[in-house]
């Protein structure tokens, strides 16, 4: 029901915002935009030229894009910039984006996703490297994929784990050739650039400085000029300026509550029939303070922003969301263990319900409570449309996002402070059907996985987690995800251009890093945030995934320090030179964060920035398997990860 409501939302809107006669092509004020990459405005990207010095923030800049730099739409309505602009850097996850006209990759002797090692070489046609420490950085280069013209066509650069907060990167591309082998020479302005200092008066002599201390940086690390097509540079976000809207709201509220539970009200009791494995469900509403600046917090508001430029409360403002728990037959004779439950995609609190999640409550003693992922539920798919078609509103759904963290960590208090002295969480004698003396658990599946790793980072109650077919990084998922599909027609309607999608997709990320785990994975398990307690974290993969790609969860296991099952897959599955590349083999039972491939024989994923269309999804298949749940449920009871598939590939029986 829900997919086909969306599906009319997304032809409602693509028939009425952007009828066939309305037309609008690229633009971008000249003076606004890098000259070296003529191509579309703020390519190359990220790219520290679209930033300023700012003291007052931690990597002493700020971005700062023209209105007149941002794409625009059909309706010729540019993207306002003015959150992108709260910015000290760039995503730590962003892929690095320019156009290079005839560009062969597999001729250059790029490296692709196949073979990441490759990007490492000392003669690696395209360099990342770290200025701060001079490390050169693993990455796999793709073209775009979707891309129907040559012309349009985006050089997309990947990291292949994230790039360090706060650190300065130079991006080098070299010796790149066409189809033919013939070396493709750099533009005028780049030569022009390498060659003799411009006198000051010259419209590219600020240009030239920029670009002479890039060359400089290069040079430092071995890099001359000799066949340099482009180089430039830009700067990651920082730890505050990413986390630093979230830790407030949190540290605020949490401030206010001091150690009482928050307020909520039981609205539905439900017991089932004894042959039902769950015993009880029991809905509820949590009032959790709010800081969007709408009385309720609906879809479409934003934050309430104070005069330090923080969330800020309007008086009195709270936002009730409705919670759903399962209770477990067990958990009356032996109290349940609290664990938090994520939905997936746009979806509800009541996925808590599901045939999988009862399952695992029932096998293994634990209670698990949902509320919807305000920002990303079935709620917000209207505004999630009216920002496809204009991304300005895009800041809209980061801001949302937070709001939804808010709410699952007051959920989540509420089940070890409030809900158990409930007497729809007692039995007849008054005894507690939830146990709170082993703290809280989470366990999300798909958006629940992405979003979930955020959540952890952030959480002071959630010690381990376990993220179900998880990944990261919105702006590399979408391309890949079958999801994403009916989404990209309003999208693609709105933003016709296709070289500007990528950067679209680029700029989106500066956001949604607030809202998922890409802004947070450096945190999420051993470097916790300010204020919060470290964690551990375990990756259940579904190789061949249709829905969230397999690829994002390999670069956050890489990120979070996470070692994988080993061996992960059976010989010849998986395409890659070296599979899960850079990521260490755990030896059971192991200590740590971790990540788990569960393969259900679906064939791996196509080798580009496309979704899949071989074989069937097998997106559902972990949760539904007896010994997936068998290692979740011990890890988040132990901390431990055991092998429950005795030193072989992990499998799943196909559709459970």
């Amino acid at each position: 029901m829900l997919r086909r409501i969306t599906a009319l939302l997304v032809l409602a809107a693509a028939s009425v915002l952007f009828p066939p006669a309305v037309s609008a092509a690229p633009a971008g004020d000249p003076a606004a935009c890098d000259p070296v990459d003529p191509a579309a405005c703020l390519l190359p990207f990220p790219n520290d030229w679209y930033t300023v010095p700012d003291a007052s923030t931690a990597t002493g800049l700020r971005v700062d894009f023209a209105e007149t730099a941002m794409p625009r739409n059909r309706l010729r309505k540019h993207i306002d910039p003015a959150e992108w602009n709260r910015n000290d850097g760039f995503s730590p996850g962003s892929m690095v984006l320019a156009r290079v006209p005839g560009l062969d990759l597999g001729v250059t002797g790029a490296a692709p996703v196949t073979d990441m090692g490759r990007s490492l070489l000392a003669d690696a046609p395209i360099v990342l490297l770290d200025t701060v420490t001079g490390e050169r950085w693993p990455y796999f280069a793709e073209l775009d994929a979707n891309a129907s013209s040559p012309d349009r066509q985006a050089l997309i650069v990947r990291p292949a784990r994230n790039l360090l907060e706060g650190h300065r990167y130079v991006v080098a591309l070299r010796d790149l050739k066409d189809a033919s082998g013939a070396a493709i020479e750099p533009t005028d302005v780049f030569r022009t650039l390498l060659g003799p200092t411009l006198p000051d008066d010259d419209p590219l002599h600020e240009r030239q400085r920029a670009a002479q201390r890039v060359v400089a940086d290069l040079a430092k690390h071995g890099v001359g000029t000799d066949g340099l097509y482009l180089a430039w540079d830009f700067t990651v976000a920082s730890e505050r300026n990413l986390s630093e809207r979230m830790l407030h709201i949190r540290d605020e509220a949490f401030g206010e509550l001091g150690g009482r539970s928050p307020a909520f009200l039981i609205t539905k009791v439900t017991d089932n029939p004894e042959s039902d494995p769950i015993a009880r469900r029991v809905r509820g509403q949590l009032t959790v303070p709010s800081y969007l600046n709408v009385y309720g917090g609906p879809p479409g508001s934003r934050f309430r922003r104070g005069a330090d430029g923080l969330p800020s409360r309007l008086p009195g403002n709270v936002q009730v969301t409705a919670f759903q728990c399962e209770i477990p037959r067990s958990a009356l004779t032996a109290p349940g263990r609290a664990a938090l439950y994520g939905h997936g995609l746009l979806g509800t609190e009541e996925e808590v319900g599901s045939g999988a999640v009862k399952a695992f409550a029932s096998e293994h003693g634990f209670v698990f409570c949902a509320t919807k992922w305000a920002g990303m539920s079935k709620d917000d798919v209207g505004n999630a449309v009216v920002s496809l078609a204009d991304f300005s509103n895009f800041p809209s759904m980061a801001d949302r996002m937070q709001q939804g963290f808010l709410n699952q960590l007051w959920l989540g208090r509420a089940m070890t402070t409030g809900l158990p002295k409930h007497k729809a969480f007692q039995n007849a004698d008054g005894s507690p059907v939830i146990d709170a003396s082993h703290g809280l658990g989470y366990y999300g599946n798909s958006q629940g996985g992405i979003m979930g790793g955020a959540l952890t980072a952030v959480s002071t109650d959630i010690r381990r987690a376990v993220l179900g077919v998880p990944g990261m990084n919105y702006s590399t998922l979408l391309n890949r995800s079958v999801d994403f599909t009916q989404y990209a027609t309003v999208m693609n309607l709105a933003y016709p251009d296709e070289l500007e999608r990528q950067l679209i997709l680029a700029l989106a990320q500066m956001l949604w890093d607030r809202g998922e785990a890409n802004g947070y994975a450096q945190h999420m398990t051993t470097d916790p945030l300010p204020g919060t307690p470290d964690h551990r974290v375990l990756l259940h993969v579904a190789f061949g995934d249709h829905q969230v790609s397999p690829l994002t969860a390999d670069v956050q296991a890489r990120t979070i320090g996470a070692r994988v099952h080993h061996p992960a897959v059976a010989p010849d599955r998986h395409p890659h030179t070296t599979p899960y590349w850079n990521i260490p083999a755990l030896v059971s039972p192991h200590e740590g964060s971790a990540l788990v491939i569960w393969d259900s024989g679906t064939p791996y994923g196509p080798l580009t920035n496309t979704p899949p269309t071989e074989g069937r999804d097998p997106h559902s298949d972990p949760r539904k398997s007896p010994a997936a749940r068998l290692q979740a449920a011990t890890f988040l009871k132990t901390g431990q990860v055991v092998d429950v598939c005795q030193g072989t590939p992990c499998t799943a029986t196909p559709g459970g």
